[in-house]
């Protein structure tokens, strides 16, 4: 029988040490900013797309799926780790508060094929606010999406290398997120703890109706396309290009260590064989 997570979630956000700080920033190969503003930002949300895998491993090894800054930041730069969305998001929270920034957690849901949201709480992205004045969206958790923070103010098309992105008025004061003219999430304006996010989690780990359950997916950013390691289908894309090959169980074992840096004492297995599934 499959029971909520019952470890506390802190309500006040987690504020690393200075010198967890400098791991996370060797952990994403990045220097610390002189100050905190857009420009550090984009650096910043780049660093960490390339750096740290979207991944949903600890559901298909039967680990625990815990919302805590600390416990995050431990799994992201102690184990090297990465996550989805409700993880990474908040490790990086956790970064940009340990260097100033002022972030917000904006709870958002997806639009499925059929152009209608999901649940509540079916991803979390962040609002950043810099000195220099500027309100950004941040979202280093939904695969493949922008490479660099959207203007939250902004209602024009705003260019980046993962697509042409807009931000538009939605349903009842909320707002939705296109990519290439396509609604990617619908994202509510106003800021949520931590602690609210539990359900969502909650049902992404086990819910048949999530695609997580059912689907093993690992997916990194890389400086001429990206790669993804969905069960043992290894999907190299670069300069515009796809190629796709099936690994053996020596050959994936070594792909999450070289391709992504994660090293696992034993593989995670999806009931049901090979899964075709793209990150998000």
């Amino acid at each position: 029988m499959t029971t909520r997570p019952t470890a506390p979630v802190p309500s006040e956000p987690f504020v690393p040490a200075p010198g967890d700080v400098e791991a996370y920033l060797r952990r994403i190969g990045a220097e610390r900013p002189d100050r905190e503003d857009s420009e550090a930002l984009r650096e910043l949300h780049l660093r960490h797309l390339l750096t740290v895998p979207f991944e949903n491993l600890s559901i298909h090894l039967g680990e625990d799926i815990v919302l805590d800054g600390k416990a995050l930041l431990d799994k992201v730069v102690g184990a090297r780790r990465g996550g989805f969305c409700y993880e990474i998001n908040t490790a990086f929270a956790v970064l940009l508060r340990g260097l100033g920034f002022e972030v917000s957690l904006l709870q958002a849901r997806v639009f499925g094929p059929d152009g209608r949201p999901g649940i509540p709480y079916d991803h979390m992205a962040l609002l950043v606010e810099t000195v220099d004045g500027e309100r950004l969206l941040a979202d280093v958790g939904f695969g493949d999406h922008s490479h660099f923070p959207l203007s939250f103010e902004d209602r024009e098309d705003q260019q980046d290398p993962g697509g042409v992105f807009r931000i538009v008025e939605g349903a009842e004061g909320d707002l939705d997120v296109l990519r290439d003219g396509k609604p990617q999430y619908r994202v509510e304006r106003r800021p949520r703890e931590l602690a609210d996010f539990t359900a969502g989690a909650w049902y992404h780990r086990t819910s048949p109706d999530s695609h997580f359950p059912r689907n093993l997916v690992c997916s990194l950013l890389t400086e001429d396309g990206r790669i993804t390691l969905s069960d043992r289908k290894l999907i190299t894309r670069a300069h515009g290009e796809r190629d796709e090959r099936i690994l053996d169980g020596d050959e994936v074992r070594g792909a999450y260590r070289d391709l992504f840096g994660i090293e696992l004492d034993s593989l995670p297995v999806v009931r049901g064989g090979i899964s075709d599934s793209n990150p998000r």
